[in-house]
């Protein structure tokens, strides 16, 4: 599966909705590697001091892996399911980005057992690093 243009209706893909909203347009699905974007605003829930912090950054790979399912979903005409971070691990955080850049996301997933994900996770400001982890997320079925 795969989408051929980026698309910005990115709500019908997630069960999260505003001010947790942490994408804001799905890029590229193909496989089980899915890519987003985020431009960074002053408004959002978490950027303080011109920053978007950790919790943020963490939530943006959540959300780039639940419109990789979320679209599957839409595929199959069947209702997005909701998921939630069981673990991260191996986090590094590089940098910060500030208000105004636009962070593009990769997730690949890397195993499915029963209703357990394992994905690992890489956001980049243009070719600089942001964020890299591991995450489990179970789906809530």
């Amino acid at each position: 599966m795969s989408i051929a243009l980026p698309d910005k209706q990115v709500i019908q893909y997630i069960p999260q909705r505003d001010p947790i909203v942490m994408i804001d347009t799905l890029v590229n699905v193909i496989g089980g590697i899915t890519e987003t974007t985020l431009t960074v605003s002053a408004d959002m829930l978490f950027v303080r001091n011109g920053l978007l912090h950790e919790p943020g950054l963490i939530e943006n790979i959540a959300q780039t892996a639940a419109a990789g399912v979320g679209y599957a979903c839409a595929l199959k005409k069947e209702t997005v399911p909701v998921g939630f971070i069981g673990a991260i691990k191996n986090l590094t955080v590089h940098q910060l980005p500030k208000v105004g850049e636009t962070i593009t996301t990769r997730v690949e997933v890397l195993e499915e057992i029963f209703d357990m994900t394992l994905i690992k996770g890489e956001s980049f400001v243009g070719s600089r690093p942001v964020l890299s982890c591991e995450m489990k997320i179970v789906l809530k079925k």
